[in-house]
């Protein structure tokens, strides 16, 4: 007698499982999901709007440092939280990246699914094909090989596969609808490539603005010191700016009996490439929303406004004229302030120097009506200029090497006592008043300035091309309908049968069965006729 000890069970130990690993894992997993990446879309979206509302100091610094001395402490958290910097911010840049990383993840293994699903043939034919939700059965007086022949003519378009049955019967498989998958894929990808070129771009484009005077005066695209302001992308730094001048000839503006603007046009001339080396000019009409596309980048008309031209004659007879522009404060009568400054001639000792300084503000009125000595602008052209000015006279501070406003004095000088006002008048073109020296200053008249917006962005083409493919790919995946069609042809059996066919046909949306009714009921008719039997 043999006795068989038995042998508790013994279970092999279970593995465990790294906590950290398991974290790492279900991360990469939720990050690189559709849902996700759909969510993180919707924070960027979202993270754009302080960007729109609020004031950003690389586009406007003194209006955001205004934004924030109004608002107090809200003002300064919001600076500490970089809404006033939103495109250059941590979280903008965190929201952005992240995005990229799921696009990236969760893109790459649908697109192996899609090749192998490109590459595999369409299912065999169901066996009851009555359990379809599209389906019909009848008989036909065809054999097997004319049916499925005319299946095959119908569905020529069709990705088909031919098999036989071991009873006889012949079948076809046909689907259709890949292009549904490929517009999805084509729409996430572009979506993608817009990210990286939006991303390429904030690195190497610079966009900046520059006034320049609308009497032949010139500007050169060499250097960001010719610049009124320059943002610069990160890897720029104005060393390696594309070449090219602008001339500014002529400036003309329309405006309707009401004041309202009509047209602007700036007829200008350029040079860029070799004409650098030849001196040729081009000529070229500058109109707002149709810029210059030259050497790389995009030349706007952004604004415009007068410079008065005022001459003093100083009291040893010498005279100076400066035009010099001043800034629209009211766009719609365009009312400026600004102000002319002067040193005065012949005076080499810079402490004297310093208390002989001239500077002429005020307002400017192209059109001018005074309520008793309060000058008024009626209307945006120049048809009636006229200025109301404060003369001082001390020192201007522009001999303590910081930079100050063109369109005014340095209030520090005023508030302590160096410079002081020493007249003040209403002057229309012509008219000249003195001052209690002997200066003598007229009001000459006035000349339009234009301000042009310089824009170089080297994927602004890669942009437009994947913004297009992202509509594309968009409308191919919602209107495409993923879609199989199936068809068994049996030959018939019994007494009657006589060479005819049992014919069954079934269908199956693989999306949206929207639509799909429709067309299987055409491909029903065509394939099985109108008598059921």
């Amino acid at each position: 007698m043999t006795v068989i000890e038995e042998k508790p069970d013994v279970q092999p130990p279970r593995r465990r499982v790294n906590p950290i690993l398991a974290l790492l894992r279900n991360t990469w997993r939720g990050l690189t999901s559709m849902r996700i990446a759909l969510v993180l879309l919707f924070l960027l979206a979202l993270a754009t709007l302080p960007g729109a509302l609020l004031p950003q100091r690389n586009l406007d610094a003194t209006k955001t440092a205004n934004y924030i001395a109004a608002h107090g402490w809200w003002g300064e958290l919001l600076d500490r939280l970089q809404f006033f910097g939103v495109y250059s911010s941590v979280w903008f840049s965190a929201i952005y990246l992240l995005l990229f990383i799921s696009l990236v993840g969760c893109l790459t293994p649908r697109t192996w699914d899609f090749v192998k699903a490109l590459r595999a043939k369409p299912v065999l034919v169901p066996r009851n094909l009555a359990r379809l939700p599209h389906h019909a059965t009848k008989t036909v007086d065809d054999d097997p090989d004319e049916v499925i022949a005319a299946a095959r003519q119908r569905l020529r378009r069709w990705r088909i596969v031919e098999r036989e049955e071991e009873d006889g019967a012949r079948t076809l498989s046909a689907e259709r609808g890949y292009l549904r998958e490929a517009g999805n894929l084509v729409f996430h990808f572009a979506m993608l490539g817009l990210i990286v070129s939006l991303a390429i771009g904030k690195l190497f484009s610079y966009e900046g603005d520059v006034i320049v005077m609308a009497d032949g005066s010139q500007f050169c695209n060499s250097g960001v010191l010719n610049y009124d302001s320059f943002r610069p992308g990160i890897e720029i730094d104005g060393t390696d700016l594309d070449p090219f001048c602008v001339k500014i000839n002529d400036f003309s503006a329309g405006y309707l009996p009401s004041g309202a603007a009509e047209s602007f046009h700036a007829d200008i001339e350029y040079q860029s490439g070799a004409d650098l080396d030849n001196g040729t000019w081009r000529p070229y009409t500058l109109r707002v929303n149709d810029p210059l596309r030259t050497a790389g980048d995009r030349i706007y008309l952004s604004g415009h406004g007068y410079a008065p031209v005022f001459t003093v004659k100083f009291p040893n007879g010498e005279t100076r004229t400066h035009t010099t522009q001043w800034e629209p404060v009211n766009i719609q009568n365009f009312l400026s302030q600004g102000a002319t400054k002067f040193d005065p001639p012949g005076v080499t000792d810079p402490a004297q120097r310093r208390t002989k300084q001239l500077a002429i503000t005020g307002l400017l009125a192209p059109t001018a009506a005074f309520d008793g000595t309060l000058l008024q602008s009626v209307f945006p052209d120049a048809l009636s200029p006229a200025v109301a000015i404060d003369v001082l006279r001390g020192d201007l501070g522009i001999d303590s090497g910081r930079g100050q406003s063109i369109f005014s004095v340095d209030q520090s000088m005023v508030d302590s006592g160096a410079l002081k006002r020493v007249a003040r008048q209403n002057l229309r073109a012509g008219e000249s008043m003195k001052l209690d020296d002997g200066t003598e200053i007229t009001f000459e008249g006035l000349r339009p300035w234009v301000n042009l917006q310089v824009s170089h962005d080297p994927t602004q083409l890669w942009v437009l091309a994947f913004a297009l493919l992202i509509v594309l790919g968009l409308g191919t995946s919602l209107t495409v309908k993923r879609r199989r069609v199936w068809v068994r042809a049996t030959p018939a059996t019994g007494d009657d049968a006589g060479g005819r066919t049992v014919v069954a046909v079934g269908g199956l949306a693989r999306t949206d069965q929207a639509g799909y009714g429709e067309e299987f009921a055409r491909i029903e008719r065509a394939l099985l006729g109108d008598k059921e039997t």
